[in-house]
């Protein structure tokens, strides 16, 4: 019987959980991405708090035309902007088990390019 991508999925998140995890001197910037949206957290594990969020359903990145990886580098500016208010400049990146490729990939780049460091 195949393995299910949901499955797959869970398997690598599991792995990757096990190295990446989040503190006071550099959270874990955790993505989620949806068929529609893609939403990203800064979370301090050693304390259990979100420190920070952004979403592609936020107002000023939904006023904007784009395609949806266009719309996740905006996300990823913002998070970063929202981390440096709050004087987080390292973070730990998770992808979550999804592939570094497409929407997470540019996610990424635009949270680098807000200034966070990964």
């Amino acid at each position: 019987m195949a393995i299910s991508k949901e499955y797959r999925r869970e398997r690598i998140k599991k792995r990757i959980r096990k190295v990446v995890t989040g503190d006071d001197s550099a959270p874990r910037l955790s993505i989620f991405r949806s068929n529609k949206e893609i939403y990203a957290q800064l979370i301090d594990d050693s304390k259990g708090h979100t420190l920070a969020s952004a979403s592609s359903s936020e107002a000023d990145i939904v006023s904007q035309k784009g395609t949806k990886i266009e719309k996740a580098a905006l996300v990823g500016k913002s998070i970063a902007a929202k981390a440096i208010e709050k004087g987080i400049s390292v973070v730990k990146f998770d992808r979550n088990g999804y592939l570094y490729h497409g929407r997470i990939k540019s996610l990424a780049e635009g949270a680098r390019e807000g200034g966070l460091k990964f």
